[in-house]
């Protein structure tokens, strides 16, 4: 009996229902950016210490509007009290872009009010009151530079626990990298802790290489000389722009379904929503 091997993944098939990120400060650049990104494409906005309910609020709705899908962050430590939490989800189901959300800790180092992590939010119980069906969250492929590997193991596995148990969807959401070996290796060993939930690869958009150097060193993230040069980072030439070619390229090499479960791309947009989008879409076009 002879057995067929499934035809090799491409970068077109990662491409297909990647998602974006944008701010609050986003909105008017999503509607310049709009006839780039396919529709029904979800876009998470972010929730920044220096933004206000409003302007998040005002960034969902445009998503919305465009023919999108919202997925507004809950930054847990940046939360002032319970009710604060109800106010964002209410105001979120008002203009129906509650039902798929981001969870994550947040940047302030001491919780702001009850919550210290985004397993309280999951587990608060007001994400099913408000309507929410699908909730992501982190995933950190190369480490975080504040939080232990065994701590953040644990969490990952107890995050999607909760979900299960509080009948949410979910999925997971990588920082960005640069060394496609270093996430597939991860995915691997996620999968080898029966964690079954869909990943999205974490993918720096096109951007100046100073830019993506400064974000690399705060998040923890690998930039040595070996894997600058895989990614096509110029050490040496901070002032020029690269994109994510080679890094997609080797992402669907080494991708085996068998072995990483299902897998898709989330843009971060540190060069711009616009040049993000069009850049895919220039690429996506390219690749066919």
């Amino acid at each position: 009996m002879t057995t067929t091997s499934p035809p090799p993944v491409t970068e077109a098939m990662l491409l297909r229902d990647f998602s974006l990120e944008m701010t609050g400060k986003d909105t008017s650049k999503l509607d310049e950016a709009r006839g780039a990104i396919p529709p029904g494409t979800r876009i998470n906005v972010t929730y920044l210490g220096n933004e206000n309910l409003q302007m998040r609020l005002d960034a969902a709705r445009a998503v919305n509007g465009f023919g999108f899908v919202p997925v507004p962050h809950i930054s847990a430590r940046r939360l002032t009290s319970r009710d604060e939490l109800k106010v964002f989800l209410a105001a979120l189901r008002e203009h129906d872009a509650q039902a798929q959300v981001f969870a994550v800790g947040g940047d302030p180092a001491q919780p702001h009010g009850p919550y210290a992590d985004s397993l309280q939010i999951i587990r608060s119980g007001l994400l099913q009151e408000h309507g929410v069906r699908g909730v992501g969250i982190s995933g950190y492929p190369e480490g975080h530079p504040q939080i232990s590997r065994e701590t953040l193991w644990s969490a990952l596995a107890e995050k999607a626990n909760a979900l299960a148990a509080e009948g949410l969807s979910g999925d997971i959401i990588t920082q960005f990298g640069f060394d496609a070996n270093a996430v597939l290796t991860w995915i691997e060993e996620v999968r080898g802790r029966d964690i079954e939930l869909p990943i999205r690869v974490g993918v720096p958009g096109p951007a100046g290489v100073k830019r993506l150097m400064t974000y690399a060193t705060r998040f923890g993230v690998g930039t040595s000389a070996s894997i600058a040069r895989k990614y096509g980072l110029s050490l040496t030439n901070l002032m020029g722009t690269t994109g994510p070619d080679r890094f997609l390229t080797a992402l669907a090499a080494g991708y085996d379904a068998a072995r990483h479960g299902e897998v898709k791309l989330h843009f971060y947009t540190f060069g711009g929503l616009d040049t993000t989008s069009r850049w895919i879409d220039a690429f996506r076009k390219g690749l066919k």
